[in-house]
């Protein structure tokens, strides 16, 4: 069931808004419950209404889906519809009244210092991958970036002389963020080192001059945002940490230090490239989190 639109709208969040490969993944395959669902209840989507929309909700909530994965979907419909009825698709948006489903708020998972240290640890540096793994795990601990926007980068993008790389965020915004000596130490070591033994694999342009790839693969080639969170992946297990631990933990720990250390709201929203200043509020919540942790190990009452 609308097919052609789905695709039209998808190739829109794409193109258009400029969303990563794996969103636009996520929009899909919500997007193609959605259809499932209506298929099987016989909505015809041009024509539901609020109503069916609700059955559409109380059905997710019967089948047992998470809070978090039944407001995914229901904000890719509102998307959806909302696009629909700015293109003239359809003449009512059923979603727009939509109530989103309240549950207890999940803090994101953050990493301690000492998990930073055996996950850089696991890293060997007399091998050339070992140096550009050592590279890209201080970069993105420096940086708070996301692993889709670490991929991106070239090596123009870190300038050494004013300390700072230049990522592209969602949408493509441009924003710049400090890095810290060690980080910029590892990234430099790999530039002279070890990329251009990397480099010499590739075929093409990829990996020359300025706007060649930042971090290359053994074959010389860009490093996907998946092929990196493989290399993430694996020092978690080797390091025997969490294994559900992501690269986003590293950005989430980026921030809770920052906003620990009494960087305000608005600077950390510019640093992070959060469109919302409500999105970047849940790391003072990490912070309290931290703040009563240490807390109940110090105080002798507390046990």
């Amino acid at each position: 069931m609308l097919l052609e639109e789905r695709r039209a709208f998808l190739a829109y969040l794409g193109q258009v808004r400029g969303l990563s490969e794996n969103t636009v993944k996520a929009y899909r395959a919500d997007l193609a419950s959605f259809a499932s669902w209506a298929e099987r209840s016989r909505v015809e989507p041009l024509h539901a209404t609020h109503r069916d929309l609700r059955g559409f909700l109380a059905d997710l909530n019967r089948a047992g889906y998470t809070v978090r994965t039944v407001d995914r979907r229901l904000s890719a419909v509102r998307d959806f519809y909302g696009w629909m009825l700015r293109e003239g698709i359809c003449s009512v948006d059923p979603a727009a009244a939509l109530a989103t489903p309240k549950g207890a708020r999940r803090l994101p998972k953050t990493m301690s210092d000492e998990d930073v240290r055996k996950l850089l640890a696991t890293c060997d540096t007399d091998d050339a991958t070992g140096v550009r793994d050592r590279a890209f795990l201080e970069l993105l601990y420096a940086s708070g970036a996301r692993i889709s926007e670490v991929s991106r980068l070239d090596v123009g993008s870190v300038d050494f002389g004013r300390c700072q790389v230049t990522l592209f965020g969602k949408g493509s915004k441009e924003r710049i963020v400090p890095l810290y000596e060690v980080a910029l130490d590892w990234v430099r070591r790999y530039l002279d080192e070890t990329r251009p033994l990397l480099a010499s694999a590739a075929r093409g342009e990829e990996a020359e001059g300025p706007y060649g790839a930042l971090f290359l693969s053994t074959r010389g080639r860009r490093m996907s945002a998946d092929a990196l969170r493989t290399v993430f992946e694996t020092h978690v297990r080797i390091a025997r940490l969490d294994p559900t631990l992501t690269p986003h933990a590293m950005r989430h720990t980026y921030a809770t230090e920052l906003v620990s250390g009494g960087a305000d709201l608005r600077s950390v929203q510019e640093l992070l490239g959060h469109e919302s200043l409500s999105t970047t509020q849940v790391y003072t919540h990490l912070s309290v989190e931290k703040l009563k942790d240490a807390a109940r190990q110090a105080h002798p009452r507390a046990q």
